[in-house]
C-alpha cells in the first residue's frame, strides 16, 4: 500500500508546475487563485494541479470562513524521505566498498612494483 501511494507521490511530482506549487506551499497555506497568480495559465488548470496533489496525499484544502486553503502535508514528505534515505543509505555501502576494493588494489599494485622493476 505505501509503495501505490509512493508512486502517486512520485508521480503527482513529475510536473514541474506541481512541484513549484509544492515548493510555494512549503513556505505557507495559500489558496487557489493565490497559487495561480505566477502562472500563464487558468485558475481552473491551477485547480486541476492541485487535485492531483491532494489525490497523491501531498496537499489538502481547509477552510477558514470565506477562504479555502491549500496546505502541504508533511507526512507524506517524511515517507517519501524514509525511501529515498534507505536508497541512498545503501548506495553509500556499495561506494564504500568499491573504495575499499580500489585502495586494495592501489596498494597491491604498490607492492608489485618493486618486484617487477627488480626482474626487469
Amino acid at each position: 500500500m505505501a509503495d501505490d501511494r509512493l508512486s502517486r507521490v512520485f508521480s503527482a511530482l513529475a510536473d514541474p508546475t506541481r512541484r513549484d506549487i509544492v515548493a510555494r506551499l512549503a513556505s505557507g497555506d495559500a489558496t487557489v487563485n493565490e497559487l495561480a497568480e505566477p502562472y500563464d495559465v487558468t485558475v481552473q488548470a491551477v485547480s486541476k494541479h492541485i487535485k492531483v496533489l491532494e489525490d497523491a496525499g501531498l496537499v489538502s484544502r481547509g477552510r477558514d470562513a470565506q477562504r479555502r486553503p491549500c496546505r502541504l502535508e508533511a507526512d507524506v514528505l517524511d515517507l517519501m524521505t524514509k525511501w529515498i534515505e534507505r536508497y541512498r543509505r545503501e548506495a553509500e555501502d556499495r561506494f564504500r566498498r568499491l573504495d575499499a576494493v580500489l585502495e586494495r588494489t592501489a596498494e597491491q599494485s604498490a607492492a608489485d612494483a618493486p618486484a617487477k622493476e627488480a626482474a626487469s
